[in-house]
């Protein structure tokens, strides 16, 4: 059942956001498929990570995050914050373009972003899920990069069937 969950998974298309977050515990960033809006009244979003992660680590220590939903084009920093270059470039964070929220930690330039305030965490098998409040929003004007089946997408508007 496992396996047959995870080739499921793998045809369900998901934005690709990087989360990160900055304060005492320290800056910290990784790519995450699992992101989604929760509630409008009051504007919240929830993050999955995988528990004994770093990023889970530091979201929890620093009680605040950004999900930065990246743009088409983006997949090298996808890439970057997943830990592809890690042995090359230690600081994920080195040589990019980034501003810093109101304190929620930084935002990555071109994404849409969500800065958020950490509301409550559940722990369910391998992964934390983490709600935030939304305190600030960013919307970039990009579309934004997917991921399905292995690969990075770009989505594309299918046209409208003609008014009769």
């Amino acid at each position: 059942m496992r396996q047959e969950f995870i080739d499921a998974m793998r045809r369900v298309a998901s934005s690709v956001t990087v989360v990160t977050t900055n304060g005492s515990y320290g800056r910290a960033g990784a790519t995450v498929s699992a992101f989604s809006s929760l509630s409008a009244d009051p504007p919240s979003v929830l993050v999955c990570l995988k528990t004994d992660s770093r990023i889970a680590q530091a979201v929890s220590e620093n009680s605040v995050y950004c999900v930065n939903v990246l743009p088409e084009g983006a997949d090298e920093l996808a890439q970057r914050f997943a830990g592809q270059f890690d042995s090359k470039t230690p600081d994920r964070f080195e040589n990019l373009s980034i501003w810093e929220t109101e304190g929620n930690g930084p935002g990555l330039v071109g994404a849409t972003v969500f800065a958020c305030k950490l509301e409550k965490c559940v722990e369910h098998g391998s992964h934390t899920i983490f709600i935030g409040g939304v305190t600030q929003i960013f919307c970039a004007s990009d579309r934004p990069l997917t991921y399905l089946n292995g690969a990075y997408h770009q989505v594309r508007p299918q046209s409208k069937p003609e008014e009769e």
